[in-house]
């Protein structure tokens, strides 16, 4: 019995391709991912290893300052900003962390990061078509036929949104309950790459949305737009239910 578990040890390291020796820990089961991505993956939570948090001026910015260490970014960049608001929130986050330091709770911090580090390499004009090609699969065009209830939910928390956008761009979005979704005009989308190439790279390099940019902006731009009335925790659960609908159907929706 003993001999077959070796036998059959050594079959699955010639499947895997594995040395005899077998794996470290810091090898793992998979292939090692490129230094850019690596650099991304979120680490253990560590031991909190400042006391004060505070935000200094410089030339290209404004820096982070833990104790008397300078913040940088996981590619070794200086970690500077264009505003002090934003440096102000960004300092909060690292001062808010108690004992430890939870990386997946400081979202400002990490999209500074993709913004001065950018990841994936992408230009601007990368970044814009590739934001507006997810306008396809937005909750927001997606429509049920049933049941009623939701499909009136739809109707008046999102048509809103939409109208919005519309009258706020002149173009052409709609919704559509066909597993296709709508056909989004050629001149919808020329407008709209024309408005997000008006933002600067820190406005496009958002990691939470990424290529995922239009959709979440009509969202959120539409709720403004309506003077509030567009209730924001209504309008997250019925996104919710509208993605399970996308999902029996087969489609990826969007990301929020």
């Amino acid at each position: 019995m003993w001999r077959r578990c070796l036998r059959l040890r050594d079959v699955g390291r010639r499947l895997l391709n594995l040395p005899r020796s077998g794996l470290t820990a810091s090898e793992g089961l998979g292939p090692k991912l490129p230094t850019p991505i690596r650099a991304y993956v979120p680490p253990a939570e560590r031991k909190r290893f400042y006391q004060n948090v505070s935000i200094s001026q410089g030339e290209g910015g404004f820096e982070i300052n833990l104790d008397h260490r300078k913040l940088r970014t996981p590619q070794g960049k200086l970690f500077t900003v264009p505003s002090e608001a934003l440096a102000i929130a960004v300092a909060t986050e690292w001062d808010s962390q108690q004992d430890t330091i939870k990386m997946y709770t400081m979202h400002l911090t990490t999209l500074c990061n993709t913004s001065l580090d950018n990841p994936t390499q992408r230009d601007k004009d990368q970044l814009i078509r590739a934001a507006v090609k997810f306008l396809d699969t937005d909750t927001v065009c997606y429509r049920v036929e049933e049941p009623e209830t939701l499909v009136e939910l739809q109707r008046n928390e999102w048509d809103p949104v939409i109208s919005w956008a519309e009258k706020r761009y002149g173009v052409e979005i709609g919704s559509s309950t066909s597993i296709t979704g709508p056909s989004i005009p050629a001149r919808t989308r020329e407008v709209l790459v024309s408005h997000l190439a008006s933002y600067n790279m820190w406005a496009l390099q958002d990691p939470e949305v990424g290529q995922h940019r239009v959709g979440p902006r009509l969202r959120a731009a539409g709720a403004a737009g309506t003077h509030g009335r567009r209730h924001p925790l209504r309008a997250s659960l019925l996104r919710e239910h509208g993605c399970q609908a996308q999902a029996a159907a087969g489609v990826t929706p969007a990301s929020a």
